[in-house]
């Protein structure tokens, strides 16, 4: 296959791992309220697989949250949306250069790539040429004994090159400063903290 692995943004509004989904399924970002109705469906349906112990909060008081759109998605969320699509997801983290693939004992024919930089997801998608419009990208690819060949090297060397240019944000170090009060946090701890403590969920990254 010829072509490019390009990064489609997603708009930073805490709903991007649902919207980076919505791309990479559908060519749909504005898939977030629906995709969190489906989350929240699947774990109220099976409360003993989503105990609190997983999800790190009751059961129902989870669900609650993840249907408030300032609360981000993460690993949970990824794994039930593979089996919503029955395709598998794979995250590319740009930090470690690591692939998280969610679905894959499944055996599903089917992948979507997001990648992820400590904060924020977006779509990977494979595009004929450099610039070329949206409606050409390629994000569903055939997946054949565990693999997607050239474009899984494509991928992870993408990763690699976003690596290289620090396209990611160390969260357990990085700066924020709260947009509403304009208070300094260290670190992704901290800055949920703050968030707890005064309901801002506005940082900007500062260095």
């Amino acid at each position: 296959m010829e072509g490019i692995v390009v990064r489609r943004v997603i708009p930073s509004d805490n709903s991007c791992l649902f919207n980076a989904v919505g791309y990479v399924v559908g060519h749909n970002k504005d898939k977030a309220p629906e995709l969190r109705q489906v989350i929240a469906a699947a774990v109220a349906s099976d409360p003993a697989k989503y105990s609190e112990a997983l999800l790190g909060k009751p059961n129902e008081e989870y669900c609650a949250w993840i249907l408030d759109s300032v609360n981000w998605g993460g690993a949970i969320e990824l794994s039930i949306l593979a089996d919503y699509y029955g395709h598998e997801i794979a995250a590319y983290d740009i930090q470690t250069t690591r692939c998280d693939l969610y679905g894959q004992e499944k055996k599903y024919s089917k992948r979507v790539m997001l990648i992820y930089d400590g904060l924020h997801y977006d779509a990977l998608a494979m595009s004929p040429f450099e610039g070329a419009p949206q409606e050409f990208d390629q994000t569903i690819f055939d997946v054949h004994d565990g693999t997607i060949g050239p474009v899984e090297g494509l991928a992870l060397n993408f990763a690699k090159e976003q690596q290289s240019k620090g396209r990611y944000t160390d969260t357990a170090n990085f700066t924020l400063r709260c947009g509403v009060c304009q208070m300094g946090v260290v670190g992704q701890k901290e800055a949920a903290e703050h968030a707890q403590a005064t309901g801002h969920v506005n940082f900007q990254e500062y260095r």
